[in-house]
């Protein structure tokens, strides 16, 4: 259900996941009650406030058939604003007339005819605060932005991830594994970087839909967009070590995308359930170890399947081992793995790093 918004761009671009996806959902949740007489745990659903202006702006800043957007303040009685309703209805389209309770009414309506908008308002009741936009200098005017410069821009999921990529000045966007970012938080920060050119970071495959969608939103307001599909935040960070300004914009984007795909990740987090996985069953509280997005390992210590999945990646070999401590890491449980690392692999570099990303302890990425 949570990876629905990858699939769909219609879902992507709402920031929601496919409905009857939720139902089905819902429905299996159910049978699994009845048939075994325990209940599912599931978080409880929340509402996220976002910020919807650059998609606002996307869907004002024009129409086929009308050439004005007309918006006033009315007191008038409700009888008067049923013949209202249906006068702006024959005048043009995009109609909203809301009321707050009190006699006082929001109308918007796009039309070509703006002075017979205004005399409808003045015939039910008493406009005021009238505010009228032709959206032909909305057109030119967005197209008159002057873009410049290089930006990048990098979802995280946790603050220390945050200010990790602050740090090397990029423009982060709140949100991860668990609480996806829609199309609107990601193009609202693409916009205000203010960049010719934008390098966006998903950092996690359920974004990478997303960061599409807003990226082609982006370009056509004229931003060169590029998405690197990472899929951690440690490739992020990789991508965002090799990334240089001086470069041609393409070989820049094919710089960070190498170094991004030359960084294999790793993650540890627990089973919040019973579970069959790549790796055999889980049970409830076992401590799980993912590589490249797999189970690989189950353990009943967080730290002993840590070591233990450092010591697979490393088979490969690897010179610098970067490590990202979560919120839900024990304390001493990074020191542990630091002297580990010194000690069964004293030629690899090690760094680490407190993210504060939930739900996973630990993430790795191998160099």
């Amino acid at each position: 259900l949570a990876l629905t918004p990858s699939l769909l761009p219609a879902l992507a671009q709402a920031g929601v996941v496919d409905a009857g996806g939720r139902g089905l959902v819902v429905l299996l949740d159910a049978l699994v009650s009845v048939l075994t007489g325990t209940a599912e745990a599931r978080p409880a659903p929340a509402t996220a406030v976002r910020d919807i202006r650059a998609l606002e702006r996307a869907r004002e800043s024009g129409s086929p058939t009308f050439g004005y957007e007309v918006q006033y303040l009315l007191d008038a009685e409700a009888e008067a604003v049923q013949t209202l309703r249906a006068e702006l209805a024959a005048l043009g389209d995009s109609l909203v007339v809301v009321g707050s309770g009190d006699g006082l009414w929001k109308v918007h309506v796009h039309v070509n005819d703006v002075g017979a908008a205004v005399e409808a308002g003045i015939r039910a009741g008493r406009p005021e605060a009238i505010d009228v936009l032709r959206f032909r200098d909305q057109i030119e005017a967005d197209r008159a932005t002057t873009w410049t410069g290089r930006a990048v821009v990098a979802v995280a999921p946790g603050e220390g991830l945050g200010q990790l990529f602050e740090a090397e000045r990029v423009h982060v966007v709140d949100g991860g594994a668990t609480n996806n970012p829609c199309t609107a938080d990601v193009l609202e920060v693409i916009t205000r970087t203010g960049a010719a050119e934008v390098v966006v970071l998903p950092n996690h495959r359920n974004v990478t839909g997303v960061a599409d969608a807003a990226a082609a939103q982006a370009r056509e307001a004229g931003q060169d967009v590029a998405v690197v599909p990472t899929r951690s935040p440690v490739q992020g960070l990789a991508a965002v070590a090799v990334a240089d300004a001086g470069r041609r914009f393409a070989d820049d984007v094919i710089a960070m995308a190498e170094a991004a795909a030359a960084t294999r990740w790793a993650e540890v987090t627990v089973a919040q359930r019973d579970a069959m996985t790549s790796a055999g069953r889980c049970q409830a509280g076992d401590a799980l170890g993912l590589a490249d997005g797999d189970v690989v390992l189950i353990g009943t210590s967080v730290s002993a399947v840590a070591r233990d999945l450092v010591d697979r990646l490393l088979l490969a070999g690897g010179e610098l081992a970067t490590v990202v401590v979560g919120a839900d890491a024990e304390p001493g449980l990074s020191g542990e793995l630091a002297d580990h690392l010194k000690r069964v692999h004293p030629t690899v570099e090690v760094v680490i790093y407190h993210g504060g990303q939930p739900h996973y302890p630990l993430l790795f990425g191998i160099e």
